[in-house]
């Protein structure tokens, strides 16, 4: 027995010694046999991987320009759709044509690199061109610029796969082939479409996400040229190829940074702090994906948006406010504003963007008090579900997109029922006061009026020009009209009476196309432009 320690099963099959020659042998290519059997499910796995983690943070590239809007969700999906269809049709005929693996592990390098490109392009060419396009035609235009062609490469991997599986297990019909290699590419897709919501954009921004896939691609697919036998000098220039990509990505990342203060991808969107100039005096501003939400001036508390000054109508509808309520935090410029003016008043602030809070506190002067509460939930769900009775609620949550379900009458009945007697509803919407429709601030004037009797509309700009400008709406939880006249705020008092409001819909949770509303606005705006 002491000859046979440490040899293993096979040696003591063997009687402790060595197996024959020929024994090693079978072994060894029965191992490669399997491993060859199953390495193009393994990487189909991998590419049906990396289709779904592009597709689910392409959207998160678009945001800061277009926002996280239905457009940049649908055409982000119809480009996709649409590379992977014809990536399936040219795959199909290519590996027909010529089923080799060296031409398989050179498309997914070429993915691999392609991902990189459109991850320089997104830094460069973005910029540039996305707030160039509408809202409405600007996703799908960028989503064919950068997503077409890494979409369809990907594409014409499992096609590709079932011709070269089916010839290296001849035994197999088609069926079972297409069967086990569409399955552990749609696998892989699940455990991308999950890994990108759950793990990797959480914890990741979108530039290292790009990053690591393109990365893992180029792994993958030269790896695999070497086990195929590809030849060396192939092998080398794609190393080249990708060493210049990454270089130019790094470099282009560094530069685009320099000039920024703090940036992060956050759990819903992209955020940006910097420094400038506002009214000629030092600011700090947030931006949340391409809105500048929040501004806050270095030298004093003064407020300096225009629009977060109206947080002080309070003094005129419920004077004595005690609990208050912020949805939406942005860079903490109204809670702050109640917070330091009232010393009795209790702020809970509900944001549901989880960096928001650690951003507030680091950059914007948010004081660590307990009469400022913040909860990370949505605000709707959390004035639903809330047992407090409030004097303000102040929403605003209108900035790169705008929630459906916060413009619309149920929301707004929500609001009222949590509101004291005398309370007040305030909301900073943006638009315009063209009367054309379809129009969004008339349909949403409709929308509060019908929840809200004693309503009053301010625009930040002038209550007369159709330019896009800031609005603050409020809904007076009362049986009696206040009067304005001689307030600091009645000459930016909308006259209600010159718009008729049967051209307008009124916005519920089941009607409420909000994208295609703001969007006109947006196309008014080019119009006027060109």
């Amino acid at each position: 027995m002491a000859n046979t320690v440490g040899l293993g099963p096979t040696a003591e099959r063997f009687g402790g010694s060595s197996p024959p020659e020929g024994t090693l042998q079978l072994h060894s290519a029965s191992t490669m046999h399997l491993f060859k059997k199953y390495i193009l499910l393994s990487v189909v796995f991998v590419t049906g991987a990396c289709v779904l983690v592009i597709e689910i943070v392409a959207v998160r590239v678009l945001s800061p320009y277009y926002g996280n809007t239905i457009f940049s969700v649908s055409s982000v999906i119809t480009v996709i759709l649409a590379a992977l269809s014809i990536g399936y049709y040219a795959g199909g005929r290519l590996a027909d044509r010529r089923p080799s693996y060296n031409l398989f592990y050179g498309i997914i390098v070429t993915s691999g690199a392609m991902v990189l490109a459109l991850q320089l392009l997104a830094l460069t060419l973005l910029p540039y061109m996305g707030y160039r396009l509408s809202l409405v035609s600007g996703p799908l235009v960028s989503s064919m610029i950068l997503f077409f062609l890494p979409g369809l490469l990907l594409g014409t991997l499992s096609p590709f796969a079932i011709k070269l599986q089916k010839l290296r297990v001849p035994e197999e019909g088609v069926g079972t082939v297409a069967g086990k290699v569409f399955f552990w590419s749609t696998c892989g897709s699940i455990v991308g479409s999950l890994g990108a919501g759950f793990i990797l954009i959480p914890r990741l921004g979108v530039n290292e996400i790009f990053l690591g896939t393109g990365v893992i691609l180029l792994a993958v697919g030269m790896i695999g040229m070497v086990i195929s036998g590809a030849k060396k000098e192939n092998v080398l220039f794609c190393m080249g190829v990708s060493a210049v990509l990454l270089g130019s990505v790094f470099s282009t990342l560094a530069a685009a940074k320099a000039d920024v203060m703090y940036e992060t991808d956050g759990l819903y969107e992209k955020i940006t702090v910097y420094d400038g100039k506002y009214k000629g005096r030092q600011a700090r501003f947030l931006k949340q994906d391409w809105s500048s939400s929040s501004a806050m001036f270095l030298d004093s508390d003064e407020l300096a948006y225009e629009y977060t000054k109206y947080y002080q109508l309070y003094k005129i509808f419920t004077p004595n406010p005690k609990e208050a309520l912020v949805i939406g935090a942005g860079a903490y410029s109204v809670p702050k504003a109640l917070f330091q003016e009232l010393p009795e008043i209790r702020v809970d602030v509900v944001e549901i963007e989880p960096a928001l809070v650690e951003v507030g506190k680091r950059f914007f002067r948010v004081p660590d008090n307990p009469r400022l509460a913040n909860y990370i939930e949505d605000g709707r769900r959390f004035l639903h579900d809330s047992h407090t009775t409030y004097d303000i609620i102040f929403s605003d949550v209108y900035v790169s997109s705008i929630p459906a379900h916060f413009v619309t009458k149920e929301f707004f009945e929500i609001a009222k029922s949590k509101l004291a007697p005398e309370g007040i509803f305030l909301a900073n919407i943006v638009g315009d006061l063209a009367s054309d429709p379809p129009s969004f601030v008339l349909a949403e004037m409709k929308t509060l009026r019908a929840v809200f009797p004693q309503s009053y509309f301010f625009a930040m700009k002038s209550p007369v020009s159709e330019e896009l400008q800031n609005f603050i709406f409020v809904g007076h939880k009362s049986e009696k009209s206040v009067n304005l006249e001689g307030s600091a705020f009645y000459g930016k008092l909308i006259d209600l009476s010159r718009f008729d409001f049967d051209l307008y819909p009124l916005l519920t949770d089941n009607f409420a196309p909000v994208e295609y509303l703001t969007a006109q606005i947006w196309a008014r705006r080019i119009a006027e432009e060109r």
